[in-house]
């Protein structure tokens, strides 16, 4: 009911152009819909090996307890609702430490929870810096379960504090860490690149690159590389950026000046170690507000840090390569594994690509971004993170405990109910 309202939230909180606010909130609404569904199937007991005469077996799950959500802002209202939700469905108690940059949009997933019959005292919203508040849910001893999206670093710091056991303590601490991705699209010498760059440019330059999902490597076979990079270059530079409540804006501002900083570092690093191919000037708009242009390099080797590290802006790096062999080697040659894809019309090239390509989510011939719920279950390996794919049929069941029940049904009759004891 409130839909066009939290998407005006979004759009004004965290800059994302309209159509990617609505779909942020549309994918909230999917969380809700597909966990509640979900958790109807778990709630009931499943029986094992039923032949077995004088006894009945049962496998079960149960509440794990107490579960701290840390969110992140790039999808302040999809994610933390994912997140929380599925704890919640689960039967668990949960804490919620949304983003310091989007707490607008934490207050409305709290009154639509609260709204919607959440009982007092089972979920609670706690703002404030991750460095202090996020840090000291994780070491609480009576949290379960941390719930965590956000960057590497601190994934691997929420890891290393899981580990440590403190006192009142009942428990291991268990972890799901959503984390970065340092992903790439594959343009082999038969694609098709009236789809490929559209699919390239929505990938790389969506809500301005800061979708862990968004590509931000293109491995271009030689044979495409010239008129591949000259479209890329047109299409880099038609990209519209301004204020994300525009309707003709494609591209808002990035999330704090720290980003800000970083990106244009990482463009004049660009220009002077590599080939800055296109990088627009954003004239006054980058004193108004966090501004920067869409930019694409090239002339870096796959190793280069621009084509290693996670970025998360409107930055992508053209990486040649002489064979399809190289192509794979060069995609899977990151200490992520989160998303990938391939444009080709080869099926060979295609039907290798998903069997060798290490991702979690990989997409042929269309962008490698917007996993929508039940359909693409999210979620990467290696240092993308650890635990079941978001969205997923599995997802549910870190949440829970499961049980067995054995019992013996060869008694000797049964006790009046009204001498049981």
């Amino acid at each position: 009911a409130r839909r066009m309202e939290a998407a005006a939230w979004i759009t004004l909180e965290a800059g994302k152009p309209w159509r990617e606010a609505d779909a942020d909130v549309c994918e909230a609404i999917d969380f809700l819909e597909y966990y509640g569904r979900q958790m109807m199937h778990l709630a009931a007991p499943v029986a094992l090996q039923t032949e077995i005469p004088g006894e009945i077996n049962e496998c079960g799950f149960r509440a794990l307890g107490l579960v701290a959500v840390i969110a992140p802002w790039n999808f302040p209202l999809a994610i933390a609702m994912g997140m929380t939700s599925a704890a919640l469905a689960a039967g668990n108690a949960v804490i919620l430490k949304p983003a310091e940059q989007t707490p607008l949009a934490a207050s409305l997933l709290c009154d639509a929870l609260l709204a919607g019959g959440v009982p007092d005292g089972v979920f609670s919203c706690l703002h404030g810096p991750g460095e202090t508040v996020g840090a000291a849910l994780v070491r609480h001893p009576e949290v379960g379960l941390i719930a965590f999206t956000g960057s590497r670093a601190v994934g691997l710091e929420i890891l290393r504090e899981a580990a440590t056991v403190r006192e009142g303590q009942r428990g291991l601490k268990r972890t799901i860490l959503e984390l970065g991705g340092k992903n790439a699209i594959i343009v082999d010498a038969t694609a098709d690149l009236d789809t490929a760059v559209p699919d390239i440019i929505h990938s790389a330059f969506g809500y301005a690159g800061q979708k862990c999902s968004a590509c931000s490597r293109v491995i271009v076979l030689q044979e495409v590389l010239e008129p591949l990079t000259a479209r890329l270059r047109d299409a880099t530079a038609s990209v519209i950026v301004g204020p994300a409540e525009e309707p003709e804006v494609q591209m808002g501002p990035l999330i704090e000046g720290e980003a800000q900083a970083r990106l244009r570092g990482a463009i004049e690093r660009a220009r002077r170690e590599g080939e800055l191919i296109c990088a627009g000037e954003t004239g006054p708009l980058g004193e108004r507000g966090f501004f920067v242009p869409p930019a694409l390099a090239a002339g870096l080797s796959p190793s280069h840090p621009l084509a290693q590290e996670e970025l998360f802006g409107p930055f992508a790096v053209i990486l040649p390569v002489v064979s399809f062999d190289e192509a794979i080697e060069v995609l899977n040659a990151t200490p992520y594994a989160l998303t990938g894809g391939i444009q080709s019309r080869t099926l060979p090239n295609i039907e290798r690509a998903k069997r060798e390509c290490q991702v979690g989510n990989f997409y042929i011939n269309r962008p490698i971004t917007g996993a929508i719920v039940g359909r693409q279950p999210f979620g990467g390996f290696r240092f993308s993170g650890i635990g079941s794919k978001a969205g997923g049929p599995d997802y549910l069941r870190q949440f829970l405990v499961a049980q067995t029940w054995s019992e013996n049904t060869m008694r000797h009759g049964f006790a009046p109910l009204d001498e049981a004891v």
